[in-house]
């Protein structure tokens, strides 16, 4: 096949005519069998052959995919767009000014530094709970976010004026995937010259972008690096995915929720096991489902481990399209496209899956998620004696309390200190945003407050759901309880959960007492929401009301009650919880007006926003004395590529680690503690502690980053008797923050590489767990095994992930930190998924050797790694 010219059809869509890649006319009747997914990538194929990077050799391997319902044949896919937020959209903008000033140093155009493809940047990770339980928390929450974040956010305003193809929505707008789901994407794009029409696809530089897959459109999370080559032109490379079936059939029963259902699959699926894979959901059961209930499913894809998490286009689809205000045009053609091109799911349909699990939908019972992982469910009924397991493994005495004087009461363990409405998982949903607003509104009329102890916030994902609440009156029962606006953003869900009182925190302190938090996000990883909460759920927006009332998670909410009413009577859940029919009722209000009229003026922003000024410049002006931005030190060397393995020598242990490791735990997001490596620095500038922001806020600034690599306070380095970011130093006796420990490895020369357990690199995308790996000065991470995401970044940023050999479980390995590493090839050519020698040279002058395996996985990622990443290479594809 030397083009693919003659594949393609025509589309008559009202008055509008469109080409199209028609998989029919490749002959291949078998095709049809394909899961719609895939489907979407043989599309992108077809439209992206250039005998290259893509050639008919991929096109057949789709054919042979149906042999076995597997391949793991190599291919490059190209997205329509690129979805970025602002905690890792800032220092990709970086990376890209960084990139112009290399190529300006080599006497290059600039200006061929600039996305290919259209990008949004949404601000949504920077408000802080600061403020809460008033009319004035959003407006102070606000202020508060533009003063913090001025220099950011006037470096994102520099970067639309340099960039084209590149938008920012300003903060107060809403959450990066409501936003998507609600007006971004669009189901099938349109070509700039409106003559083709092709699926809608979209990598996003944050972990939850298959939320969108709800919608019927393909996309999954990438790091940042791999966003900024994509973005720049460069396909992705990945590797043509087994495909698992999610066959729902049933109905979900009164008073279950979408969020109850989707940490039912969570838990299936991580059991099962889909890393690196995509899951395809289907069944009759699908038809019980709205479109937000499959962005509720699709949202948390990290969480079970998967690529993504897709829902095929139906009527549904078309529907949420109506409901949302989008033109009619896109929705007719949609509806056509997806007939033509056998996207379109119809009852009945049973694709060709590597494998089937099945969940009857009448079988979700209410549930929980907790006390530090999603995938761990937990039902209502089961709350109370989850948590006193919890304290029993934690040894806690359960009637230990924590006197808090000014407040004249008691705080117990298993008490509840937050309760979060957050998160564009839960917030997207009109049906459990009314159902929490309907909790509110049966607890007011009841005269029931939430507990003093309790930190209450409302953050929706856009501003129509504070349309659709405040028509409803459904925010004046919120209010009432405390659950007042605090802003349009992720807050807690990603740890912007503000300080806690300052009594409340002290009690805390005192007995270190095991605390909860309730909310309605997506993550409650150790550490995560507050650094003074030990244990952390995610529950359904109306679960996290009822149990701000409740003010414990030592109760089954199932049969005791929540509270005692105004009258002395008891309250139970049962006298809280909406029907079904009360909850639609009031959906009925929804309209596509309130979404038109959110969305009228994305782009503008307040007027703080609009009076931030910039000077539009090709190149930015770098400041010399920024805290926030700093142009990184990726591109000073280039490096020359190599073909051969590069072998590695007693390389030092700089931390050994155990199971799931997430990316939180590599590089945090959160507060940024005064006795730190970054905290120090940032005093060294002349920042106060009270102005750190958080990590998250500084990914703009390398040495800020490189200093909070492995800093999370929880996290257990296995070489060292003491929690947080420490490891030995050089001498194998002091104990030292690791970025320190790794600063006197580098000033000795010596390289290092990490070990680690299963599900290393678990959780949020951010490449930074691999930019401050390799700052650290660490060659190569040797894992039992690794998250999709974070493998990828270690490889685009020139780091070897290397895996055990199945049969060598890493606590067999009795390590000291001691040991000197090598790792030698078992062939001297550098390969894809080359088995490799790991040598440990103890003090006492003994070996052990095991196998491991390369996990540069692709010809693709290894041309990125002889080039010492992704982005180095996209610079030498420049300059040639």
């Amino acid at each position: 096949m030397q083009s693919t010219k003659h594949l393609l059809s025509e589309l008559i869509c009202g008055e509008q005519s469109y080409q199209y890649y028609d998989l029919q006319k490749l002959g291949d009747e078998r095709l049809a069998q394909l899961p719609k997914s895939l489907k979407i990538l043989l599309e992108n194929q077809l439209r992206h052959f250039d005998g290259e990077t893509v050639n008919a050799d991929i096109i057949v391997a789709f054919s042979r995919w149906l042999d076995n319902a597997s391949s793991g044949e190599d291919l490059n896919f190209s997205p329509a767009r690129v979805l970025m937020q602002d905690f890792t959209g800032v220092p990709a903008i970086v990376d890209l000014a960084a990139m112009r000033d290399a190529v300006a140093k080599r006497g290059g155009d600039v200006t061929a530094i600039n996305p290919k493809i259209p990008v949004h940047l949404v601000i949504d990770h920077s408000v802080t709970v600061d403020q809460y339980g008033s009319p004035q928390a959003f407006g102070e929450n606000v202020a508060k976010e533009m003063e913090r974040n001025e220099e950011r956010y006037r470096f994102l305003k520099w970067g639309q004026s340099a960039f084209d193809n590149f938008n920012v929505v300003p903060p107060g707008t809403g959450i990066c995937h409501q936003v998507n789901l609600e007006y971004l994407a669009q189901v099938v794009w349109v070509s700039e010259d409106g003559k083709m029409a092709y699926p809608d696809t979209v990598l996003g530089t944050d972990s939850h972008t298959p939320m969108v897959n709800g919608l019927g459109v393909l996309g999954w999370g990438v790091g940042g690096i791999e966003a900024e080559a994509a973005l720049l032109g460069q396909p992705y490379s990945m590797m043509l995915p087994d495909v698992v079936g999610f066959e729902l059939s049933g109905k979900l029963l009164e008073g279950v929720t979408a969020t109850d259902l989707v940490l039912s699959v969570v838990e299936i699926l991580r059991r099962e096991g889909v890393v690196g894979k995509f899951v395809e959901f289907f069944g009759d059961g699908l038809a019980e489902l709205s479109v937000a209930d499959r962005a509720t499913i699709a949202n948390m894809a990290p969480e079970y481990g998967a690529t993504c998490g897709y829902f095929p286009v139906d009527e549904a689809t078309l529907a949420y399209l109506k409901l949302t205000g989008r033109p009619s045009q896109t929705i007719a053609l949609t509806e056509q496209y997806c007939k033509a091109q056998g996207l379109w799911r119809n009852p009945g349909d049973q694709p060709v899956f590597s494998h089937s699990v099945t969940l009857d939908l009448a079988s979700v019972v209410p549930s929980l998620a907790g006390p530090s992982r999603p995938q761990d469910r937990v039902a209502v009924s089961d709350l109370g004696n989850a948590m006193r397991d919890y304290l029993a493994t934690s040894e806690r005495d359960l009637n230990e309390t924590a006197n808090i004087e000014e407040m004249k009461l008691n705080l117990h363990h298993g008490d509840v200190v937050i309760a979060a409405i957050t998160s564009c998982t839960n917030t997207s949903n009109p049906d459990v945003m009314i159902a929490a607003g309907l909790v509110a509104r049966k607890a007011r009329e009841r005269g029931l407050r939430v507990k003093p102890w309790v930190k209450t916030s409302l953050a929706p994902g856009s501003k129509v759901v504070s349309k659709y609440l405040t028509d409803s009156g459904l925010q004046d029962d919120l209010n009432s309880l405390g659950f007042d606006l605090v802003g349009y953003g992720c807050t807690t869900c990603i740890g912007n959960s503000g300080p806690l009182r300052e009594p409340i925190a002290k009690a805390i302190d005192s007995k270190d007492m095991v605390v909860s938090a309730l909310l309605s996000g997506n993550r409650n990883f150790d550490g995560r929401i507050h650094p003074q909460v030990k244990a952390s759920w995610l529950a359904s927006p109306p679960l996290v009301v009822a149990y701000a009332l409740a003010g414990t998670t030592l109760l089954n909410l199932q049969e005791e009650a929540i509270a005692t009413d105004s009258k002395g009577g008891e309250v139970f859940l049962k006298d809280l919880w909406p029907s079904t029919a009360e909850i639609h009722e009031i959906r009925k209000t929804v309209s596509g007006a309130m979404y038109r009229e959110a969305y009228q003026d994305v782009y503008l922003g307040t007027k703080e926003w609009q009076a931030i000024a910039v000077e539009k410049s090709d190149t930015y002006q770098w400041q010399v004395d920024s805290s926030y931005i700093r142009c990184p030190s990726f591109f000073d060397k280039p490096q020359l590529a190599g073909e051969d393995f590069p072998v590695l020598r007693s390389a030092r242990i700089l931390g050994v680690f155990g199971d799931s490791i997430t990316t939180d735990h590599i590089s945090p997001a959160g507060k940024i503690a005064t006795d730190s490596p970054a905290g120090h620095y940032l005093q060294s500038l002349g920042v106060a502690p009270n102005d750190f922001n958080s990590y998250g806020s500084r990914r703009g600034n390398h040495e800020v980053m490189s200093r909070g690599t492995f800093a999370n306070t929880r996290l257990h380095n296995k070489l060292v008797d003491r929690e947080g970011g420490y490891t030995l130093a050089p001498d194998g006796k002091t104990v030292l923050p690791i970025f320190k420990a790794a600063m006197k490895y580098l000033e000795e020369d010596k390289s290092l590489v990490i070990i680690a357990g299963k599900q290393y690199g678990s959780g949020s995308s951010r490449d930074w767990a691999a930019k401050g790996t390799l700052l650290l000065g660490v060659k190569a991470v040797i894992a039992e095994s690794f998250e999709r995401i974070h493998r990828s970044n270690l490889v685009g940023m020139g780091v070897m992930p290397i895996e055990f050999d199945k049969e060598i479980p890493r606590a067999m390995l009795d390590l000291q930190g001691d040991e000197r590493v090598d790792i030698i090839p078992c062939e001297e050519q550098l390969k894809p998924k080359q088995t490799v020698r790991i040598v440990l040279s103890r003090s006492d002058g003994s070996r052990h050797e095991v196998l491991g395996r390369l996990r540069i996985d692709t010809q693709e990622e290894l041309a990125y790694f002889r080039h010492g990443g992704i982005l180095q290479y996209v610079l030498s594809q420049l300059n040639n």
